[in-house]
């Protein structure tokens, strides 16, 4: 094989075909083969095609290369299926308008990408026009779920997932058997579930990295010490993949200077955008999100590294010693994931009402329990809970909310001890406020929609007027 121009007839010779060859549309590529589907490639840059191919070893005779974009769409038998894996944003539009001559009515374009679910709406109804089906593709677990199985939120028309389901059925993560992937709704449902799931995310990395601050900052405990408390609580309630690898990569040693390798890292956090997006969204559909705006919050505040610096300066660095055990921090962190996810869910209804889509909570909670990166032990269990209640927020169902009684006064206790230290922990405070606020009968909003009167005549509801609304205090202007 000299390369990609060394094939001569590829026509109809392809499966599936995959655009974009970078490190997860290559391992896609090689998931898909391997299930023994014939599939296309094309890469912008042919070099990264023969590169491609040289990697695949035994798996290259279901692999078709292909040079140019035409050969590519020529390759793929009819209906063809062909998968996007390019960056979220622009490159998905110049990706779609090149294929658009070359494509027919009746054929599937996915993006597999990190897409706005809201561009992937616009997508599917401008392709809609051409006859041409458009699938919104979430897919969760990084590379290394690419390659061995992800969990793969879908959002299209039934045509498209009918076309496209034996295919992403077969590449799929499982759990107990069950593929983890789904058709979740029309056009940008898929996208949208993922965005959330990120959200998630967000949030139960941000916890993880506060019980991390307080273990080394409050409690002096050092890297290694750290791993191992992680590593035995991922045989407990807080089993999932992040407390799995927190374990890990606090273990990590440099081999260049013998230290552990998580105490040379930059402490600045990068983002691609998905969480922003979701505390977004959550406001526009006024959805409490608490851990996830504290989260990103504290993402973006990582990377003013200058300010934190003159921060220090001014005020000082110096943090209180903590005395906390390590059950109270396991516990307090399994009170804030459940919250989190809590939230997650609730959101996910809201918007499932919004935009009339049926979203399938309960089946959301089971393609998650595998391949993606919040998948976790609790998600069996809320998966039955959501099933169970499915209108009900999902710390308010048995199993959670008898979880969340035993477990707050742990956070409670945990939030309590870092903020009399110093020790910045921002989500898990956030989830406290959270729950103190959705167990109050009676709040002190009445105080503020009283402000809002007497400042701008916006009007009130009284207690002991049920029914009447549009009242006014005894500072109105008379009218």
């Amino acid at each position: 094989m000299q390369g990609a121009e060394a094939m001569t007839d590829t026509r109809d010779t392809a499966d599936i075909g995959l655009i974009g060859l970078g490190t997860m549309g290559g391992n896609l590529a090689l998931n898909i083969a391997e299930t023994g589907h014939r599939i296309a490639v094309w890469n912008r840059t042919a070099a990264r095609t023969r590169a491609f191919l040289a990697e695949a070893d035994d798996l290259a005779p279901n692999i078709v290369p292909c040079a140019q974009l035409a050969e590519f769409v020529g390759a793929i038998a009819r209906p063809r299926r062909i998968i996007l894996m390019v960056p979220a944003g622009q490159a998905v539009d110049d990706q779609i308008a090149a294929l658009r001559p070359l494509v027919d009515a009746g054929d599937v374009i996915v993006d597999a990408g990190n897409s706005d679910w809201q561009d992937t709406q616009r997508r599917a109804a401008a392709l809609a026009l051409a006859g041409v089906e458009f699938l919104g593709l979430g897919v969760s677990g990084g590379a290394e779920g690419a390659r061995h199985g992800p969990s793969m939120m879908a959002g299209g028309s039934d045509r498209a997932w009918a076309a496209l389901a034996p295919v992403l059925q077969v590449i799929a993560a499982r759990f107990a058997h069950d593929p983890c992937v789904a058709h979740l709704g029309p056009d940008g449902a898929g996208h949208y579930v993922k965005m959330v799931h990120n959200g998630i995310e967000y949030a139960d990395m941000q916890m993880i990295a506060e019980i991390y601050g307080l273990m080394r900052d409050g409690m002096g405990q050092g890297a290694v010490t750290i791993g191992a408390a992680f590593a035995r609580w991922n045989a407990g309630p807080l089993a999932s993949y992040l407390i799995e690898i927190t374990a890990e990569v606090a273990h990590a040693i440099d081999a260049a200077t013998g230290q552990p390798l998580i105490d040379l890292i930059v402490d600045q956090a990068g983002q691609k955008g998905t969480g922003r997006w979701t505390v977004i969204d959550a406001q526009t559909r006024a959805a409490p999100l608490p851990a996830v705006e504290a989260a990103v919050m504290a993402r973006v505040l990582s990377g003013e590294a200058e300010a934190r610096l003159a921060g220090a300066a001014r005020f000082g660095g110096a943090i209180a010693a903590v005395d906390l055990s390590e059950t109270e921090l396991e516990s307090a962190l399994f009170a804030g994931k459940i919250l989190a996810y809590s939230q997650g869910f609730s959101l996910l209804a809201t918007a499932s009402r919004d935009e009339t889509w049926a979203l399938p909570l309960p089946r959301i909670a089971q393609i998650w329990r595998a391949g993606c990166i919040i998948r976790s032990a609790l998600l069996d269990d809320m998966a039955n809970a959501l099933n169970e209640s499915p209108d009900s927020r999902l710390a308010f169902a048995p199993a959670f909310a008898a979880h969340l009684a035993a477990h707050v006064p742990s956070l409670r206790r945990v939030v309590g001890a870092a903020v009399a230290a110093g020790v910045p922990v921002p989500a898990l405070a956030a989830n406290l406020g959270y729950f103190d606020m959705i167990r109050q009968a009676r709040g002190t909003a009445n105080l503020i929609q009283a402000q809002r009167d007497r400042f701008g005549e916006h009007g009130f509801a009284r207690a002991d007027r049920p029914g009447q609304t549009g009242l006014h205090g005894p500072w109105a202007k008379p009218g």
